[in-house]
């Protein structure tokens, strides 16, 4: 616990938000969408806890519902790039030639663009909705772990192990299957870890700037946006962004918590 302190805090944060999401529909006090106009913009009371925005909707049982869809994003894009992106660069190690030459060329030219305004212009030419934007940042996401993926399998395939399994007349199918990816497990269980805080982050960002979801669904980053003009009704954004705050900080203490167990030459005997 003194060692990885912030580790267990950051997966404690993680893992009451997950159970947030999974039971919002059994501990909200009121629906996410019910509206009442009488008491729209009351400020946070024992009726409701985190005040109630322009429509009178309570905001704290929309922020429970919205953990469902801003973790749920979060997870499918970093999961899915990560499987994508693993895959192409992996290949790209073992191929080589003009297949790794052609795949990392292809990576290059997504990374050329700056993720988020690639982003918003492939969500912007789907659509809004919160499907649209998931695959829009999945464009975008899968580079990443293919570099990775890549330069962790050039190095493993130099491994004796590796030399010892072709010698051994392995077909490089299960070479590539069985023994270079899980090998490669470790750095990209980390990048995975740090990234969902990232996609979080920049999933509220695309329904802030009105791409993400479609009203009157619950999510964060609209949240905040219902309430950015509200200044003297702090709650409507406050508690939302506090509670994006909180997820993305808990996901990056776990990410450097298992960075730091991941790495044999960080550990004290």
């Amino acid at each position: 616990m003194r060692r990885y302190g912030p580790a267990w805090f950051g997966g404690g944060i993680v893992l009451a938000w997950i159970l947030i999401a999974l039971l919002a529909p059994w501990i909200s006090p009121y629906q996410p969408n019910a509206v009442d106009v009488t008491a729209r913009l009351q400020p946070p009371s024992a009726t409701h806890w985190m005040g109630t925005d322009t429509l009178g909707r309570d905001v704290f049982s929309r922020l429970l519902h919205g953990a469902r869809l801003s973790l749920a994003a979060g997870f499918s894009v970093v999961i899915l790039g990560a499987l994508i992106g693993t895959a192409i660069g992996t290949i790209a190690a073992w191929a080589r030639g003009w297949w790794d030459e052609g795949l990392m060329r292809l990576t290059d030219l997504v990374l050329c663009f700056p993720p988020i305004i690639l982003a918003l212009a492939i969500a912007a030419a789907l659509g809004i909705g919160p499907l649209n934007t998931v695959l829009a940042m999945l464009v975008v996401w899968w580079p990443k772990f293919a570099r990775l993926g890549r330069a962790l399998a050039l190095v493993q395939r130099s491994q004796e192990y590796v030399e010892a399994a072709t010698v051994l007349g392995l077909k490089p199918r299960r070479i590539l299957l069985r023994h270079i990816m899980p090998n490669t497990l470790g750095p990209l269980a980390v990048l995975i870890t740090l990234d969902l805080g990232n996609a979080i982050l920049t999933f509220a960002g695309l329904s802030f700037l009105g791409l993400g979801v479609i009203p009157p669904m619950a999510e964060w980053g609209s949240m905040v946006a219902e309430g950015r003009e509200l200044v003297e009704q702090w709650w409507v954004a406050a508690f939302p962004g506090l509670a994006i705050l909180t997820v993305v900080v808990g996901f990056n203490f776990c990410g450097d918590g298992l960075r730091d167990w991941l790495d044999p030459k960080g550990r004290t005997q």
